[in-house]
C-alpha cells in the first residue's frame, strides 16, 4: 500500500492472517512490531477503549480505524500474541521479511512496467550497494 506506514502494515497483517481463518481457533500471533504485541500484552487496547480511543496523555490513538477492525476481526478466535525478534534469524519472521520485501518488488513492476530490467527503488530494509 503506498503512502502507509510500518505500524498500519503490521495491523493489516495480522488482519490479514486471521480475517483468512475459515473458523474460531486458537490463535499464536507471532510479531517483530513491539506495537502490536505491547498493545495487546500491556493491555493498551483495553485502556485506549475506556478511555474513548485517547491515548494517557489525552491524544487520539493512531490507526484507530485498523485497532478496531483488528478487534472486530479477534472476536470468533483466542488470540494471543508474542514478540519475536526482528532482523534476529527467527526463521519465519525472516520468511515473512522476504516475502514482503518480493511483495514490494511486485509492485513496483507493476507500477512501471517500462522500467522493466532497468534499477528498481531500494526495497526497505535492502542494502543499497554503489556501482
Amino acid at each position: 500500500m503506498p503512502q502507509t506506514t510500518n505500524n498500519r502494515m503490521e495491523l493489516f497483517a495480522v488482519i490479514s492472517g486471521l480475517g483468512a481463518l475459515k473458523e474460531g481457533c486458537q490463535v499464536t500471533v507471532f510479531s517483530d512490531s513491539s506495537y502490536v504485541v505491547d498493545a495487546f500484552n500491556k493491555k493498551w487496547v483495553d485502556n485506549w477503549q475506556k478511555n474513548g480511543w485517547k491515548t494517557s496523555d489525552k491524544k487520539p490513538v493512531e490507526n484507530q480505524d485498523l485497532w478496531r477492525l483488528l478487534l472486530l476481526t479477534m472476536r470468533k478466535h483466542q488470540v494471543r500474541y508474542e514478540k519475536v525478534p526482528g532482523h534476529a534469524d527467527h526463521e519465519e519472521n525472516n520468511r515473512c521479511d522476504y516475502l514482503a520485501k518480493e511483495a514490494i518488488k511486485s509492485y513496483q513492476k507493476m507500477m512501471n512496467p517500462d522500467a522493466a530490467g532497468e534499477d528498481q527503488a531500494p526495497v526497505p530494509g535492502d542494502k543499497v550497494q554503489s556501482k
